[in-house]
């Protein structure tokens, strides 16, 4: 039997992603698979339809791609529309926003169709090169960086003109993941003083590394899977007051801070900002969370006490090329653990297919897309 991957345009406002680039649709031709498309599906991250091989077939319309696709590959995948369409016992490869609209997997479950949230790769070393969490979040960290810079009334590095000499800008990233460290690194090459700060201990020579000075609020919170823990009220205070001290020399700020399924952590309040330089600039990357910042609005640009605060929505989406690029490459890491010698098949021996999957066997199978009952723990 032959399979067809399909794949087709986004839909959500916004996003300019795709999910398969010709590079990965010729990895998954050389399998003997085929590849179906949605006219103009990755037209706006720049792939327009000519830049796929002609071994790709495009469909007339999405349903086609929908009821067609025995594996099909999205980016914001599974909307209850597309679910209607797919046909039974289909395969789903995305960010499907597992916390989110949990009625969509039981639907799914009912069709017989097996999900594979993206977004649940587990975070072990076998599974990097699949780890679109780590993928996309270099793109907003790295955006978020030009994003500040744009809005700055101040140049980034030192300069020497006749006019006297400028001084470099100084950046505080709060947040040593994957965004943060991007963001550092990023703001280094603009010539930037820049800080880092993160509650987990084995970050600080990650920040040194890359140039950054490590900032020493006196708090550690080491957590598990690369997280940090909660925060007890106490260290809160401790984290707060002196953060509050160091935020009133800092022009450009930049959080990071977010765990997937739960609020962004709220690290800076509104009296911190009010405290800030006027002209400075926030530029938080947990804004789709609830913020890391107590004035962010998600989507929102505003203004607090001549301080701007700007709340970012899926700043991958605004780098489209080089996102679905990497991105379509951890779905195509992902999709090589299906492959037995050309024939598809499912190993549920595998631990990464077996930990990010959402549906299975008629069933909702983890626990992140079923519904919560009153007295569960998150």
């Amino acid at each position: 039997m032959t399979i067809t991957v399909g794949f087709v345009k986004e839909t959500k406002d916004g996003e300019s992603r795709v999910a398969l680039v010709p590079e990965t649709a010729e990895k998954i031709l050389g399998l003997g698979w085929q590849i179906l498309f949605e006219p103009d599906a990755g037209e706006q991250a720049g792939f327009p339809n000519e830049a796929y091989s002609e071994m790709c077939q495009m469909a007339k319309k999405r349903s086609d791609v929908l009821n067609a696709a025995d594996v099909l590959v999205g980016v914001d995948a599974l909307s209850n529309e597309d679910i209607k369409e797919l046909k039974n016992d289909a395969v789903v490869i995305g960010m499907v926003s597992p916390y989110q609209e949990q009625d969509r997997f039981s639907q799914a479950a009912e069709k017989g169709i097996t999900v594979f949230s993206m977004e649940l790769i587990p975070r072990t070393t076998r599974a990097q090169a699949m780890d679109v969490l780590s993928s996309q979040a270099s793109v907003a960290g790295y955006k978020a960086v030009l994003l500040a810079a744009s809005e700055a009334p101040r140049f980034f590095p030192m300069l020497t003109t006749a006019a006297g000499t400028i001084r470099p800008a100084s950046v505080l990233v709060i947040g040593a993941g994957v965004a943060g460290l991007q963001a550092m690194a990023t703001a280094r090459r603009l010539g930037a003083n820049v800080t880092g700060y993160d509650v987990r201990p084995e970050t600080v020579e990650q920040v040194k590394s890359l140039g950054a000075k490590f900032l020493d609020l006196g708090v550690e919170a080491v957590g598990e899977g690369g997280y940090a823990r909660a925060l007890t009220d106490e260290e809160k205070l401790t984290q707060q007051q002196n953060l509050a001290k160091h935020l009133t020399s800092v022009d450009v700020l930049i959080t990071t801070a977010a765990v997937p399924g739960r609020p962004a952590p709220r690290i800076i309040t509104a009296d911190m900002v009010n405290d800030m330089k006027a002209g400075s600039v926030i530029v938080d990357l947990g804004a789709e969370g609830g913020g890391n910042c107590e004035p962010t609005e998600a989507g929102q640009t505003k203004v607090v006490n001549n301080v701007k605060v700007i709340g970012p929505k899926n700043l991958s989406a605004t780098v489209p090329l080089h996102a679905s690029e990497m991105y379509s490459r951890n779905v195509w890491n992902l999709l090589s653990l299906m492959n037995n010698e050309g024939e598809f098949a499912l190993n549920w021996e595998d631990d990464i297919l077996a930990g990010c999957a959402v549906t299975r066997d008629g069933k909702v199978v983890h626990p992140a897309a079923k519904p919560q009952q009153d007295g569960e723990k998150s």
